[in-house]
């Protein structure tokens, strides 16, 4: 209508491609809006519902792996709120780097409770002394830890925050392997 008319020798005006492949274009038409729209409808409410559980349950399984991943090898963006930060990383290596008493315990306790079915007195007598001597071991072992670390967080960031002390000993309290995110530096290896 507003548009200029077409003439016989525009139609057999042979088509020629200005730039048939230049590097770096998309070298093809762009998509109507139409057929974009079309592509994305999908129905407000599932029909096959099994289908769409199966579906949802694969996807959140792949993300969990993802994030197992990223936690196995200390990726920062995979990492929980309460790991995140260099003054966490740096508290996890320091606990890391040591042998803590703590990280005994649960091992010990396992022989503390097959001792304890053996019912005699000398039997009852070493439970009583392990179970106890290696708690106040354990603690104080956990609190020289936190003190020394503790100087060298003040030293590299400043004030130790809230939640710094339970932090570090919870995880020196727990057994080497089982740690989350895993360890990243070797036993001695301190970090500057």
């Amino acid at each position: 209508m507003f548009g200029r008319k077409k003439t016989l020798n525009d139609e057999l005006a042979p088509t020629v491609t200005a730039d048939p492949a230049r590097p770096g274009a998309k070298n093809r038409p762009t998509p109507k809006r139409r057929e974009q729209e079309a592509l994305n409808k999908r129905p407000l409410i599932v029909t096959d519902r099994k289908a769409a559980g199966a579906q949802d349950k694969a996807a959140r399984r792949e993300a969990m792996a993802k994030q197992r991943a990223g936690m196995m090898t200390g990726d920062e963006k995979y990492l929980p709120a309460r790991d995140k930060g260099p003054r966490r990383r740096f508290i996890r290596d320091t606990v890391d780097a040591r042998w803590n008493i703590g990280e005994f315990m649960l091992p010990v306790m396992l022989l503390v409770l097959l001792l304890s079915f053996v019912r005699t007195n000398w039997a009852l007598l070493i439970v009583f002394v392990m179970v106890y001597g290696l708690i106040l071991i354990a603690v104080g072992d956990a609190v020289l830890m936190w003190r020394r670390t503790r100087r060298k967080v003040e030293d590299k960031f400043g004030a130790a925050e809230k939640g710094d002390a339970w932090y570090a000993i919870m995880r020196a309290f727990q057994m080497r392997r089982t740690r989350m995110p895993k360890p990243q530096v070797n036993r001695g290896e301190h970090p500057a």
